[in-house]
């Protein structure tokens, strides 16, 4: 399925505020982790590892293609970005084409 024209202005106009959310919610587990009671050398280097990991999640970085905003959408819901709550906006064509390719890759899995 290819996205409708309307669902990919959506997409775009949302995609910020859902990433600023999830970085927030990013930096307040950095900073927990940082309060904790191990070595100032070991949270350093754990906190360089998970940046270097989170840098590339979708939550934090997409590439805004029209024919990846199924998978991103998908990946945004599998990482914790999103729910499926979040996109009462979008088509029901979309949010159906949604459900069905997670189910198929769960069964995949």
């Amino acid at each position: 399925m290819k996205p409708s024209k309307k669902d990919w202005k959506l997409f775009r106009m949302k995609i910020s505020d859902w990433q600023e959310s999830y970085m927030e919610k990013l930096i307040k587990e950095y900073i927990a982790f940082l309060n904790c009671d191990k070595p100032a050398s070991t949270k350093f280097w754990e906190l360089e590892k998970r940046i270097k990991q989170d840098k590339k999640k979708p939550g934090v970085i997409l590439e805004l293609r029209k024919n990846y905003m199924l998978f991103d959408i998908i990946d945004l819901i599998n990482d914790g970005v999103i729910t499926m709550d979040e996109l009462s906006d979008f088509s029901h064509e979309l949010k159906d084409e949604i459900k069905f390719l997670q189910e198929r890759m769960n069964y995949e899995v």
